[in-house]
This record gives structure tokens, sequence and C-alpha cells, in this order.
């Protein structure tokens, strides 16, 4: 039989280990922090949401894109500030339109956002 060797834990060998460990999970928390954007997709806020009814022909869909590299309106780019502000103008056929927007992010993820309007001539 060999004989058991027994190593002597040291305090100084806790602290260092510890410190190794908690230096690690502080690493891999901030990690996961920092990759939030990459796990959300894109992301889109309107600061204006225009009616289902509308008496104008002319509505105006406006708001914030985050993580994006693209966006559409009915298939048609438009464009956003260094802020990621769109502003862009749709006008509305007579009757039923549906506007539908889309963002697409670097990893080839989107996410549809579609609202529908009614426009109604009005009464003269």
């Amino acid at each position: 039989m060999s004989p058991i060797i027994y190593k002597t834990i040291t305090f100084r060998g806790v602290l260092y280990y510890t410190g190794l460990t908690l230096l690690a999970c502080l690493f891999i928390g901030y990690a996961l922090f920092q990759a939030r954007f990459l796990l959300a997709g894109p992301n889109v806020t309107f600061s204006n949401e225009p009616g289902v009814v509308q008496n104008e022909r002319l509505i105006t869909l406006e708001g914030t894109a985050e993580n994006i590299v693209r966006i559409t309106l009915n298939g048609r780019q438009i464009y956003t500030d260094k802020n990621g502000y769109f502003k862009e103008a749709l006008i509305l056929e007579n009757g039923y339109t549906v506007a539908t927007l889309q963002a697409h992010d670097r990893y080839g993820r989107s996410r549809s956002y579609t609202q529908e309007f009614v426009y109604t001539h009005p009464e003269t």
C-alpha cells in the first residue's frame, strides 16, 4: 500500500482561490450583462401611435430603433439618425391599409411590427 499524503491547506491558499473564483464570476457576469443586447435582438419603440381610424390621408410613424442594421416600412428601407430615431410619412389608401415595419439585426434576426389603418374620407 502506498502512503497517504495529506496536503495542508493554508489560509493564504484559501484566500487566493476564493479571490480567483470571485474574479471569474465577476468576469462571466459582466460578459453576460454586455451580451444582453446581442441576446435581445432588434427592438422598436414608437413615440406616437396613430389610431386605427384616420381622417387624414398622410400619417407619420416615428420612434426609436435599437440593435438594428436595417429597418423597412412596407418593404422600403427607411433611415435612422445616430441615436436610432426615425420619422417616416405614410400615405393611406382609400379604405384599409396595413403598415409593416421590420427591423433586422446583424445576426439575421428580425422583428416585425404591423399596424392596420382605415382611412375614412372626411365629411364635407
